[in-house]
């Protein structure tokens, strides 16, 4: 038991050495989500950490193996929307973007369950969530389809 857990102690100081990417690209601010007010701090505050160049890397992601987590889910995050590149995106993306963040919200699936726990300022309120959804609706460019069908 006692070199079992000497192991296991040895194993946890050598993996601290082994390097994560805990990144924040420098971006063109031209390139950044214009954001103003309300909808500004929400998102500020409960996405920009996964969802952009400008990650508040907390002490808890330079300890191994949660580093590995912290690193992994935040670059997950900026690959499938990163605000501080938003504006390279195609319009036909942006709008697919605006789409995935209604879902999402609406669904209660961002943020994390996971982030929340140690991040609570950043859980959401329905009246938050209500804020994002409109301000994405009121961005959101209808379809060629749903032209068609107002139509009919």
């Amino acid at each position: 038991m006692k070199i079992t857990m000497i192991i296991v102690v040895v194993l946890l100081a050598l993996i601290q050495f082994i390097p994560i990417d805990r990144d924040n690209p420098v971006a063109d601010p031209n390139e950044e989500i214009k954001l103003q007010g309300e909808v500004k701090l929400i998102i500020q505050t409960a996405c920009y950490d996964c969802h952009s160049n400008n990650t508040q890397w907390p002490w808890y992601s330079h300890v191994a193996p949660v580093s590995w987590f912290v690193a992994h889910d935040v670059h997950e995050g900026r690959e499938k929307i990163n605000f501080s590149l938003w504006n390279t995106y195609s319009a036909k993306r942006i709008n697919r973007k605006f789409q995935e963040i209604i879902d999402e919200i609406d669904e209660k699936e961002m943020p994390l369950p996971a982030y929340l726990i140690l991040h609570s300022e950043a859980d959401l309120d329905d009246a938050q969530r209500a804020v994002l959804i409109q301000w994405a609706k009121s961005n959101l460019e209808p379809s060629p389809a749903d032209s068609l069908s107002d139509q009919d």
